[in-house]
């Protein structure tokens, strides 16, 4: 029997699952932001099953403002000869932390994101019984529904009848299960907001540093197994880098996980090499966590990044944004009136937008004073 949604729910099941990179999960911030315009006393809960545990994604996602909670659980795989999947084992573990999670959270709304695979939908009909809350899915496959009180369109329907551009955006892919709520995205962006340990970090740094002017943040990341094709020119980042400081000079903060330094030093090798004196860099690979990271993109009037984690965080916090993109890959764009996407530039191209960048937010700082 289908049950009633409530009228204003006070607590919010979210379900996602498969991988934990910053980007993936931040574009869900996008719903979370619709879900609290519509019920702005509800809390939402999010429950993620997580196939690569320990992402350092999970404490900055943790501490986001949107959410009263988020709980990451282990989705641990097997093999049985030719098959693969989450066993006996590994689900007997899902659910002790499920009965543990659900004295805690009563949710009256239960939303499952995903519209693949299995496990989110058995979690979501699993919290159903426990909960006697209705349950919103994705009817991605025929039967899928099913699974579910309430399913919103396949990811192809829902772009189809939006006359949305395909590949879709991954932001908008959450709006398919809130279809079935009739909550429709209207152009909302995903957020993030400065947190306490980021803005710790930005006013020790400012106190630090009580002369600098512009500051610049530059992410060449794309250190992780597989990512080294989307990751940037150094010739041409070092080239259009040493234009922008001779034109403008800048403070430049070097952002990266602490395995992508070497990535960093190479760089920096080589604008040493073009302009010789390179004490207006700093490089802070491995220096900050992601929650800290959110201070450094605070304080930066200008972020270049490459397709990776901290170009998502600097367009969900509104900082004036370059993305350096080597192909074009739509499911990663943000429509943002703060971002401007660059897809394999030349060093002059890039030299030329990161000028126009810096001298809006330049006057646009100057008019609000």
């Amino acid at each position: 029997m289908v049950r009633p949604l409530p009228e204003n729910p006070r607590q919010i099941l979210l379900i996602k699952a498969h991988s934990a990179g910053i980007g993936d999960i931040l574009r869900s911030s996008a719903a979370w932001a619709v879900l609290k315009q519509h019920w702005p006393e509800a809390e939402l809960h999010l429950l993620f099953l997580n196939r690569w545990p320990g992402y350092p994604s999970e404490q900055l996602i943790a501490d986001h403002h949107l959410l009263s909670s988020a709980h990451f659980l282990p989705l641990r795989e097997g093999r049985w000869g030719p098959l693969r999947g989450v066993g006996p084992r590994a689900w007997r573990e899902i659910f002790q932390q499920l009965r543990a999670l659900s004295a805690r959270i009563r949710p009256d709304l239960i939303i499952d994101h995903e519209p693949h695979g299995m496990e989110t939908g058995i979690v979501a009909r699993w919290w159903r019984r426990q909960s006697l809350a209705p349950t919103v899915g994705v009817a991605q496959v025929p039967g899928r529904g099913w699974l579910y009180d309430y399913a919103g369109p396949s990811l192809r329907q829902y772009a189809r009848s939006r006359a949305l551009p395909q590949p879709m955006d991954y932001a908008e892919r959450d709006f398919a299960a809130l279809a079935a709520l009739g909550l429709a995205r209207h152009g909302q962006g995903i957020v993030l907001r400065e947190t306490a340990a980021g803005r710790a970090w930005r006013e020790d740094w400012e106190r630090r540093h009580p002369q600098t002017g512009r500051v610049s943040a530059l992410n060449i990341g794309c250190g992780t197994p597989g990512a080294a094709l989307k990751r940037p020119s150094p010739a041409v980042l070092a080239t259009a880098l040493k234009e922008l400081h001779q034109r403008l000079p800048h403070h430049l903060l070097l952002l990266g996980a602490a395995d992508e330094a070497p990535i960093n030093a190479e760089f920096v090798g080589l604008l040493k090499a073009l302009v010789g004196n390179v004490e207006h860099i700093e490089d802070l690979a491995g220096k900050t966590s992601l929650s800290e990271l959110t201070g450094v993109l605070q304080r930066a009037d200008l972020v270049l990044s490459s397709d990776s984690g901290p170009y998502h965080m600097a367009v969900a916090m509104g900082r004036p944004t370059l993305a350096y993109f080597n192909f074009a890959n739509p499911e990663h764009y943000h429509q943002d009136a703060h971002l401007k996407i660059l897809v394999g530039p030349s060093a002059s191209t890039l030299f030329t937008q990161l000028c126009q960048i810096l001298e809006q937010n330049h006057r646009a700082t100057k008019n609000l004073s």
